[in-house]
Parts: structure tokens; C-alpha cells; sequence
């Protein structure tokens, strides 16, 4: 038997001072739901599912409602969940209709042989495996409208608003079994039909029993380029501990491609590492020995 763990994370990106007490909370919040799954014996599948649906449901971060709006003024959603012992997973991209796209992402995986759902298809998909609909509008905020008028017409920190508060949550049960899952409205004012690294296998989100469970959050497109979570993952499994392997994943990040990203990985032995070169990550950790939740600087 292995001793529970959970990580839980709300984006690494420049958090604004009057913004970090609700980042925490949000990050304590997610922690508590997804650990009551652990500590009752659950799944590592189904609490990163709970935490993930926390976080989505706390308007403080760019998952579910309130998340950023695109450059049509929507929001625009991408979720994966993958679990690491069959490498079974479920990804839906720029979904518009799914107040939580973590629940479209497992549906995928339970009921599909596809990996991967988007859009219209995607939407159609959840709705026949008793995932709920809503109206695009319920998803939007006041405060996200005023946002990217705001940047649009540079009355704000740039710097600031164009974050990357992509959500997350990976977890090691009691049976040593490993999964990661993640959920974002992606950037601000971006392209309509973009998608991120968050939702896309071995790029923000990956989890294998044998190496790690790995998460990825920040500036999507270089984390792509290198597949990030999986090049993680891979050096656990070749050896290298979790911290460390953190650690080199964000310094190859910056080096190759001058990325901008936090990275957190998970192994079957319940060690962890977190790295970033953002201004500020919010993270929580949860555990029978431990627990953490923290803005990392």
C-alpha cells in the first residue's frame, strides 16, 4: 500500500498582490475536496477529477467560469485527464458550453477509444454521457469583460493581465496508482479555436505509473515544443528524483525555447517536485506527513 498524495496548482504567472489570498484559498479549497477522495480510498483518478471541479468552479482562476475571454469576447475551454496505469486518458478542446470540462475530459476517457474531442463534437459528446450543458454566457464574468477591454485598450498592466492561470491536479492513491489532470480557459484575448499545452498529452499534462505524473502551466506554446510534462516524466523514470528533474525541465525550458512555465511531477514513491520561472505559482500539497499550500516565488 502506498501513502496518499496531492498536488494541486492555480497557474504560474505574475499572481497580482490583491490577488494571492484568493489564489490561496482557492488552491486550500481544491486540496480538501480531492484529498476527503484519497483519504476514503478513492482513486487517484477520481480526486484529481474532485480538485480539478474545485478549482474549475472558483471564479478566482481561468477554468471553467471565469476564465479569460477570447478574442470574440467568449470563453473557451480545454481539459485532459490522464491516469497512469494503462496511459488511458481524455482531452475536449475550445469547448463553449461546459461549465466543467475536467467531467467532459473523463467522459472521454471512460467511454471513448478516441483520446481526444473538440468543439462542436466535443460538446456533443459530454452532453450524451450526462455531462450538462450550459449557455456560453453563464460562463462569462463582469470582471473578465472589463479585463480585456482594459488590455485592449492598455489601461492595465500587461504584464499582469495576460496571465496563464491554468489549473491542475495529480495525485498518487493508495493502490500506487498515479493521474494528472488539468483545465483552462486559456489566454487572454486569444485567437478563437487556439489551444494550449494544458489539455494536450505529454505537453501540459501526463501520468505514468512507471516514471511520473507531471503537470505544466504558463505560456503554452513553448511548453509544447518540447513536450514538457513528458520530457519530466521521462527523467523520473530514467532516475533523476522529482525536484531535480523539475528543476532541469524548467531550466531546459528557458534555455531551448525562452519559455515562461511552472512544471510539477509526481512519482509511485509519493515524491515531488515543483519549478518555475514566473513571477509567482500558486500550489498545494496534501499529504498523510504533509501538508502545504503556498504562492511560490
Amino acid at each position: 500500500m502506498s501513502e496518499p498524495v496531492l498536488l494541486v496548482h492555480g497557474g504560474a504567472w505574475a499572481i497580482p498582490d490583491d490577488l494571492v489570498e484568493a489564489h490561496l484559498a482557492g488552491v486550500r479549497s481544491a486540496l480538501a475536496a480531492g484529498w476527503r477522495v484519497l483519504e476514503s480510498g478513492g482513486t487517484a483518478l477520481d480526486a484529481v477529477e474532485t480538485a480539478v471541479v474545485a478549482l474549475e468552479d472558483d471564479e478566482t482562476f481561468d477554468a471553467g467560469r471565469g476564465s479569460f475571454l477570447n478574442a470574440d469576447g467568449k470563453v473557451q475551454l480545454d481539459a485532459m485527464i490522464m491516469e497512469g496505469a494503462s496511459l488511458e486518458a481524455g482531452g475536449v478542446g475550445c469547448v463553449e458550453r461546459i461549465r466543467n470540462p475536467i467531467r467532459a475530459a473523463r467522459a472521454v476517457l471512460a467511454y471513448s477509444p478516441h483520446l481526444y474531442f473538440a468543439g462542436e463534437g466535443a460538446e456533443r459528446f459530454a452532453a450524451a454521457h450526462d455531462v450538462p450543458l450550459c449557455e456560453n454566457g453563464e460562463l462569462v464574468t463582469d470582471r473578465e469583460v472589463e479585463r480585456l477591454r482594459e488590455y485592449r485598450t492598455g489601461g492595465s498592466d500587461h504584464g499582469a493581465l495576460f496571465s496563464h492561470d491554468t489549473v491542475g491536479a495529480m495525485a498518487l492513491d493508495a493502490g500506487g496508482n498515479l493521474a494528472a489532470g488539468t483545465s483552462t480557459g486559456g489566454t487572454l484575448d486569444k485567437a478563437p479555436g487556439r489551444i494550449g499545452d494544458s489539455s494536450l498529452i505529454g505537453c501540459g499534462c501526463y501520468a505514468d505509473n512507471v516514471s511520473a505524473a507531471a503537470l505544466c502551466t504558463g505560456w503554452g506554446e513553448p511548453v509544447m515544443k518540447l513536450v514538457l510534462a513528458k520530457w519530466g516524466a521521462d527523467r523520473v523514470g530514467g532516475g533523476v528524483p522529482p525536484a531535480q528533474a523539475a528543476t532541469d525541465a524548467i531550466a531546459y525550458l528557458d534555455r531551448r525555447v525562452h519559455g515562461r512555465a511552472g512544471i510539477l511531477l509526481l512519482d509511485a514513491q509519493g515524491r515531488y517536485g515543483i519549478a518555475h520561472n514566473t513571477a509567482r505559482m500558486a500550489w498545494g500539497v496534501k499529504g498523510v506527513r504533509e501538508e502545504r499550500a503556498g504562492i511560490k516565488t
